[in-house]
């Protein structure tokens, strides 16, 4: 199906990899495009509602990080080598929904599913075999990441914010990849239970996601942020478990997630019903192929009339990636980052006819604009007072380790 896809200018493959999650279905893919939202300066949260409203639809679709500006009154002047829009939501063509058991395809008057799936059937890979990448460049250097965090605890140190996600890029302009290859050799190596393989005209997201973002169902909301990472040591199991246990009673580690749990319960606060926010998974350790996480869920039930650009509006852009106060530290990502975070640390998801949705965190996310031939690979950690800059520098490697192998 992977392949079929790829002959779409625009497409979005969604993949849980059989984790439980909470999850609504095992696989989901929307693909060509019947209506679209894209980006505008003003309104472009409202355009979201409208498109859901007009055709009660399967939508696809991305919020890039950079929508802050129009919910905070943000600015971003860094470079942006990938240059997604800001805001692009879809009615496809087709779509698709896989379980273990079968296939459903869902077309428009144009499409006939019994074609499609025979085309389906008889897709092949077109890999490009001439496979170009070199190695990734960083826009910081290790003594410059390092005193920049310096400087952020300082920030910390005089009140300005509690918490900020701090983020650097590695990147190459001259690499020729086949995306498609990328993204199967990543789930391979780095199976996530929030991966996506979403295709833009001449711009691609291959995503090994661990992290949700919102999910609703009914009149429930829930988000499950992370924060707290260790790295695994898969040859030695009790060293394996000793590193999860030792991140669960790491004080630095914990206090970063209560402090992320806050601010999302906060955000949940302005759009659901007076005590209904509650924290139901508090702390808990989950382990992914390469990491240890530390991951929260907070849940509420919505107000009545709430649309998805009031949730939108209340709990965007997550505070996983950003921190607390999350307009300040906004102020200073821009201040101290080096590139425009662009589509990383956005959300890529859908919404079904019913109006129930699941949106992901877009992170440990190779970017691609095949036209430019720029590769982005973007990387971040939470820095508190109480950060180590050198640990924190390793984090960021950890957290590439399994996207730099499939690039290099």
């Amino acid at each position: 199906m992977l392949n079929f896809l790829q002959e779409f200018s625009i497409s979005c493959f969604l993949d849980n990899n059989e984790y439980e999650f909470d999850k609504s279905y095992e696989c989901l893919a929307g693909a060509g495009v019947l209506y679209a939202a894209t980006a505008h300066p003003l309104n472009g949260l409202s355009k979201i509602t409208e498109l859901q409203k007009s055709y009660k639809d399967w939508i696809f679709g991305h919020l890039s990080y950079d929508a802050k500006n129009e919910i905070e009154e943000l600015h971003s002047a860094h470079p942006d080598g990938i240059q997604f829009p800001e805001y692009f939501f879809f009615v496809p063509e087709i779509v698709f929904i896989i379980n273990d058991r079968q296939l459903q395809i869902g077309t428009c008057n144009v499409h006939n599913a019994d074609n499609i799936y025979k085309e389906i059937i008889s897709a092949t890979a077109k890999r490009n075999e001439d496979h170009i990448t070199t190695e990734l460049k960083s826009r910081f250097t290790k003594t410059e990441y390092i005193d920049t965090v310096k400087i952020l605890r300082d920030h910390i140190l005089r009140g300005d914010c509690y918490e900020i996600n701090f983020c650097q890029e590695f990147y190459t302009d001259i690499a020729e990849i086949d995306p498609l290859f990328v993204y199967k050799q990543l789930s391979k190596f780095s199976p996530s239970p929030f991966s996506a393989f979403y295709k833009h005209n001449d711009k691609y997201l291959a995503c090994s996601s661990p992290e949700r973002f919102l999910k609703k169902a009914g009149n429930t909301i829930i988000s499950q942020p992370i924060k707290g990472t260790a790295k695994r040591n898969t040859n030695d199991v009790k060293v394996d478990e000793q590193q999860q246990k030792d991140l669960l009673n790491d004080a630095k580690e914990r206090s970063e997630n209560i402090m992320i749990v806050d601010l999302v319960r906060n955000d949940l606060s302005r759009i659901c019903t007076e005590g209904s926010v509650f924290v139901k998974d508090f702390l808990r350790v989950h382990s992914f192929p390469h990491v240890h996480q530390m991951i929260s869920t907070i849940s509420g039930n919505l107000k009545n009339d709430i649309l998805i650009e009031d949730i939108f509006q209340a709990t965007f852009p997550m505070g996983s990636m950003t921190g607390a106060p999350k307009k300040r530290v906004m102020e200073l990502i821009e201040m101290y980052e080096r590139t425009k975070r662009g589509l990383f640390s956005g959300t890529v998801g859908y919404i079904n006819p019913e109006g129930d949705f699941d949106f992901n965190v877009v992170i440990r996310s190779i970017l691609y604009n095949s036209s430019d031939k720029y590769v982005s690979i973007q990387a971040g950690s939470a820095i508190t007072f109480k950060s180590d800059p050198e640990k924190e520098y390793e984090e960021c490697l950890v957290k590439i380790e399994a996207l730099r192998k499939v690039l290099e």
